[in-house]
């Protein structure tokens, strides 16, 4: 039986994702490597005991919380903890946490046709060459991609909703001006690159990526250069708000 619920769950997730259903809230999250990610789940009940949480990685799905308890059967337990309004919180998330967050309410046993479905997005910021190879006067491009839970458009998060990737320096300036760069935009709106040769005043030079909405900062992940003899080192961190808090990871 509990088979056979979890393929009829499937089956309602990906209906709701394709054609759309009346009562479901979705909302689109953004994060990158390291950081602590919340998920909303604006449809629950005061005491949260009938607050399920699902996550679907469009290969399967995954019963994370039921009864507003967490399962402790799961791989990363460990790292999820639940608000006292419901929400979901993963600590120091990872590229495997993206994908389909749903909050579930049961009354009764029975399931309401109100919930909430969160996609979790990740964005990533990755060099065209290794390491060793990095140092003054070489030639390298950064690409920056966020990666979207199948099913949801690109298109519509920047045409739409206003959602939009840039490049910007320490001070945050938008690099898109600057002679020395060369900015390239992917045709699927969601990724795009920076390319550059190193000079010897680029160590401990900063260039983030930012993912925002309507001029509102959401995430974005940053790459700084360090110099160490004759050779450079190429190193990450990334830098988010969330609801007006910033958060850092390392």
């Amino acid at each position: 039986m509990a088979e056979c619920h979890m393929f009829l769950l499937e089956l309602i997730i990906l209906c709701s994702i394709f054609t759309g259903t009346n009562g479901i809230e979705e909302t689109n999250v953004f994060f990158s490597s390291g950081e602590n990610v919340r998920l909303p789940c604006n449809n629950a009940r005061s005491d949260c005991t009938s607050t399920t949480w699902n996550y679907n990685s469009h290969k399967e799905t995954v019963e994370l919380v039921n009864g507003g308890k967490l399962k402790n059967n799961i791989e990363r337990h460990e790292r999820l903890t639940m608000g006292s309004d419901c929400s979901l919180n993963i600590m120091k998330a990872t590229k495997k946490e993206y994908g389909l967050y749903f909050c579930l309410q049961y009354l009764n046993g029975r399931l309401q046709e109100t919930d909430e479905h969160v996609f979790l997005h990740f964005l990533h910021v990755s060099p065209s060459i290794s390491q060793t190879e990095i140092k003054a006067g070489r030639s390298g491009t950064l690409s920056c991609q966020l990666h979207l839970y199948p099913g949801v458009s690109c298109d519509t998060l920047v045409r739409i909703e206003g959602y939009q990737l840039m490049w910007v320096n320490q001070a945050g300036v938008n690099l898109m001006t600057d002679s020395r760069y060369q900015i390239l935009f992917f045709s699927n709106l969601c990724k795009i690159s920076l390319a550059t040769t190193l000079l010897n005043e680029d160590h401990n030079r900063e260039w983030r990526c930012q993912l925002t909405q309507r001029n509102q900062l959401k995430t974005s992940a940053s790459f700084t250069v360090k110099y160490s003899g004759q050779r450079c080192i190429l190193g990450m961190s990334s830098v988010h708000f969330t609801q007006g808090t910033l958060l850092s990871g390392f």
